[in-house]
């Protein structure tokens, strides 16, 4: 494939990836499979997506911090401990043979998408920790989602918000502007990890940022206007024409 019609695929995806995730969350659910059809190697898939994903948070990151929705306490310790976790899942996706990877990832992707869409996580707002187990609850669930960003990837954003209102009671705003802060450290150490390693295609990284970033802007103006259940349905019907791709290609 060349590289103009691996952009024709890759571009568009990652708008979409950017639009989506800005109005209705699970971006990453498209992002790494719009490099795998585009026919990257699945190391350098991996690598070239958590480079532009990092940049995109710390967009997000930007936002939610100006903004003051932010506990810092325990985002400063989960974000630390997801940085050790995430190095350490990148590492170990490193020494995974890559057709084996890809066919991993291929399996297990629907069953991420079906948690990032149906879940409903729980919002009263009652905090259930404090101090001490609160503390060691954010460094818990730093280090494991961070593993779990730095192996697979799609749907951390979900899963760290799941994990801060169910476990320490959070609010689901104050869990977002955590869940920012934790999965921009994860997806710094996953790109620095793939860095070192060699994993990272940079004649891709640039436009599909831009093309992620221009999603991301666009979409929050499409959420502020109609919200976002309809995003939520293009999410779904996007979905199950990329895995019938991924997995036409594997069987």
């Amino acid at each position: 494939m060349s590289f103009g019609m691996q952009l024709l695929i890759i571009c568009p995806l990652l708008f979409l990836a950017g639009f989506i995730d800005s109005v209705a969350g699970g971006g990453g659910l498209i992002s790494t499979p719009a490099y795998m059809l585009a026919g990257l190697p699945m190391h350098e898939v991996l690598g070239t997506n958590k480079v532009s994903a990092a940049l995109g948070t710390g967009l997000a990151a930007g936002k939610y911090i100006k903004s003051g929705k932010v506990e810092w306490k325990t985002a400063i310790i989960s974000s630390v401990l997801s940085f050790a976790g995430s190095f350490a899942g990148s590492q170990i996706a490193l020494m995974i043979d890559r057709t084996k990877l890809k066919t991993v990832f291929t399996l297990i992707l629907p069953f991420i998408a079906i948690f990032v869409l149906f879940n409903k996580s729980a919002d009263s707002g009652i905090q259930k920790l404090f101090g001490a187990k609160m503390y060691i609850a954010a460094g818990i669930i730093g280090f494991v989602i961070g593993m779990y960003d730095g192996l697979i990837g799609p749907g951390t954003g979900t899963f760290l918000i799941f994990a801060y209102t169910m476990v320490i009671g959070f609010d689901y705003i104050k869990a977002g502007g955590n869940a920012k802060i934790i999965n921009l450290s994860s997806n710094v150490a996953a790109a620095v990890s793939y860095l070192l390693a060699g994993k990272v295609m940079w004649a891709f990284v640039v436009p599909a940022a831009a093309s992620n970033m221009l999603g991301n802007y666009l979409g929050s103006s499409y959420a502020i206007k109609h919200g976002g259940k309809a995003v939520k349905k293009m999410l779904i019907v996007v979905l199950i024409g990329i895995f019938i791709k991924l997995i036409t290609d594997i069987i």
